[in-house]
């Protein structure tokens, strides 16, 4: 049975939600699932915005059989060619033989990469300010290169302001029966996804994605269709300025996050300690184990706030792995500009505070605050005078 929602009267929602997928790209954990969007535009001519990833495929075509009712299928517009939003395009060109392939240069030649077969489809290639009309609805295409594959375009309706977004402005989580980000809570409920999914799908790509923010602002944009989440309608300026900050790497609160990698718990106590002496300072803070909280989660907190606390022990002679991961996590993400506190835990030849140190320098402005703890087995009664000391020159950081 079908399963389709209107954008607009003739703008319809297409796509499927996905609740059995564990992880997203093979690496990132789904919750709440995710959607994978399409859109068809209903005109004189007909438009798909992007497929959708194999696993929902029967569904899919269900959506797109019924919405067309009988029409046929002029244009497919393929915006960026990551299997989840493009697996079943060839199924789609079998099933409507006559479709033009809209797409750049650089889609066509992915198209032939990832579908190594004869069928022989029409395509039509675009450029940079290029437009399609289908009637009333005429779409104007802008490129998006590294947002987050070199061949990402979006797509503007002129007539209808709806800028279809590509993989910029989704979110992790499924849409539950719901199309819009104002008909759910999408600030208490969906905001942690959508930071998790800007994070560490695009987060690398700040200047790429500071690009398309500027010509974002020569459009007027009354509706965002990304990819995956929610459509946005509403409160559009809440969400671009989310990725004005995401995208400049800045803190959108001034917060602390405790992130510890301890092997019996004596580095743990000592994360522990400060964060209470922290929230006793009236300092909002989230504690991670990092043994057990997966790193996508703390990589999206780390964009979040402004500070950090470091706490890691020495293992054979290294630093502990959940650490040197999470750090070279922020470090391929493109994360710059924290305040960070590091204790370190050895009870021989602790190296954690050097290595963790060697590895914030690989970054971009980030400062390390003094002093540095280090324990030595067990957090000693007279060393929680030091972290005080910590948490006070934290808390004075600006």
């Amino acid at each position: 049975m079908a399963n389709t929602k209107n954008a607009l009267k003739d703008v319809v929602w297409v796509g499927a939600d996905d609740r059995r997928l564990e992880l997203f790209e093979n690496i990132y954990p789904l919750p709440k699932g995710v959607s994978y969007n399409s859109y068809l535009i209903l005109d004189g001519k007909t438009a798909l915005m992007d497929t959708a990833d194999a696993s929902v495929a029967d569904l899919f075509f269900e959506n797109i059989d019924a919405a067309l009712n009988g029409r046929p299928l002029n244009y497919v517009v393929v915006q960026h060619m990551e299997p989840d939003h493009s697996a079943t395009l060839m199924d789609l060109i079998r099933r409507y033989p006559d479709v033009t392939v809209v797409c750049n240069a650089k889609t066509e030649g992915m198209i032939h990469q990832f579908f190594h077969e004869d069928l022989v489809f029409k395509c039509q290639i675009v450029k940079e300010g290029d437009t399609l009309p289908l009637g009333q609805h005429i779409l104007q295409f802008t490129m998006a290169p590294m947002v987050h594959w070199p061949e990402v375009m979006m797509t503007y309706d002129q007539t209808a302001k709806i800028l279809f977004s590509a993989d910029a402005f989704g979110s992790f989580g499924t849409l539950d029966g719901a199309l819009f980000a104002d008909e759910v809570d999408f600030k208490g409920d969906y905001l942690m996804e959508a930071r998790r999914y800007y994070a560490n799908i695009v987060g690398k790509y700040g200047a790429p994605v500071q690009a398309v923010l500027k010509k974002a602002a020569g459009l007027d944009i009354q509706m965002i269709c990304p990819l995956h989440g929610f459509v946005w309608r509403k409160d559009l300026s809440f969400l671009l300025d989310k990725y004005q900050h995401w995208s400049t790497y800045q803190p959108e609160e001034k917060a602390v996050v405790v992130a510890y990698a301890s092997m019996y718990g004596h580095t743990a106590k000592a994360a522990e300690t400060i964060a209470e002496t922290l929230v006793k300072k009236g300092c909002p803070v989230c504690v991670y184990d990092l043994s057990k909280t997966d790193r996508s989660v703390v990589l999206s907190e780390v964009f979040r706030v402004s500070h950090l606390v470091l706490a890691a022990t020495t293992h054979d002679g290294e630093l502990f792995e959940p650490m040197e991961y999470l750090l070279r996590e922020m470090k391929s993400h493109g994360v710059q500009g924290r305040k960070v506190a590091l204790i370190e835990n050895g009870s021989w030849a602790s190296v954690a505070a050097k290595k963790m140190q060697e590895l914030l320098e690989t970054m971009k402005d980030m400062q390390v605050v003094s002093p540095v703890i280090s324990i030595k087995s067990a957090l000693a009664p007279s060393q929680e005078t030091e972290l005080t000391e910590l948490a006070n020159a934290l808390v004075q950081e600006n």
